[in-house]
């Protein structure tokens, strides 16, 4: 090939890449606009944390799953809790409005410190800490680095053991350093709507989000460049994390409630939540039949139950 056919098909990739940076800087622009932060911002150690605090009562912390924010649970949850309890959620290390802290990926042990302190900071006394699927991890990661920094643990569909299937290729991919600087804008620039559409059905299945969830999760704040190259390097990293932390949870003594739906095809019954039952002496599972991996969502009253049980069997209702 010539020279000058060269130079024409460097110059018109330079013109993509700059129309595809330009189109994603548009779209984050447009996605903060329309899902401006919910709560106040706390600085800890140079990080700023987004929060969202309501209610009066006992203290309880909500943690977040992967590609998600604390939009999650504002959506229903916290002002169905805010009657009984202290609420505060937290937007996770890259995701929502907190800061990224990590560029290699932000590990469960650092995400655990960050919000414990942030939690401490707020003068928050030994919260129920409640995780749902990767922040499940979270939680746990908690539970045993602060575990006399915490009153009770509520799991949901939490991520909690090793298991044997690859990481996606999507996964693969975005947390590379070369999809980082291609396939990422490209998918912050060109997803359409029906795409994310399709996403939030595939996490509730076989149930259907409630009405209204679309327009208030903020699914396109996920689809910034900085948030899917943060949630994708914590979500590729999170096997080998959970691996080493998962021997550790004989140390967990606070009382735990773990729920699950046996529906669940993104955090197995089997895989994760039935083995963590035996390995957190007095743990209590609740199986929800039928439902899938978004239980705070489509059995909220059983969730509420299990949140109420733990409280009471930390001597906090």
């Amino acid at each position: 090939m010539g020279l000058r056919r060269w130079g024409i098909l460097l110059g018109c990739a330079a013109v993509l890449a700059v129309t595809t940076a330009c189109t994603a800087s548009y779209r984050e622009d447009r996605a903060e606009e329309r899902f401006p932060p919910e709560g106040r911002f706390l600085d800890v150690n140079g990080i700023q944390v987004h929060y969202v605090t309501k209610g009066q009562g006992p203290d309880i912390v909500l943690i977040h799953g992967a590609s998600g924010n604390l939009r999650d649970f504002t959506f229903s949850l916290v002002d169905k809790l805010a009657g009984h309890y202290r609420v505060t959620a937290f937007d996770r290390p890259g995701l929502g409005y907190t800061d990224r802290i990590n560029p290699d990926g932000t590990t469960i042990i650092q995400q655990a410190n960050l919000l414990a302190d942030a939690a401490d900071r707020l003068g928050l006394s030994k919260p129920v800490v409640l995780g749902h699927s990767y922040g499940g991890a979270v939680a746990l990661a908690w539970a045993v680095e602060r575990r006399n920094e915490l009153s009770a643990l509520v799991l949901l569909a939490a991520a909690s053991n090793p298991w044997d299937s690859d990481l996606s290729l999507f996964y693969k991919v975005t947390s590379s350093d070369l999809g980082a600087a291609t396939v990422v804008p490209a998918i912050t620039a060109l997803t359409p709507n029906a795409i994310v559409q399709e996403a939030i059905d595939g996490v509730f299945a076989p149930q259907e989000p409630p009405a209204g969830y679309d327009d208030h999760i903020g699914a396109p704040l996920t689809l910034r460049r900085e948030s899917m190259r943060a949630n994708a390097m914590q979500r590729a990293n999170l096997l080998g994390e959970i691996t080493d932390l998962y021997t550790q949870y004989g140390k967990i003594d606070v009382p735990t409630e773990i729920v699950h739906g046996d529906a669940d095809t993104t955090v197995g019954l089997s895989i994760h939540s039935i083995p963590l039952s035996r390995q957190i002496k007095g743990a209590n599972l609740t199986v929800l039949e039928g439902v899938g991996h978004m239980p705070h969502h489509v059995a909220e009253p059983q969730v509420i139950d299990a949140i109420d049980r733990a409280a009471r069997r930390a001597g906090l209702r």
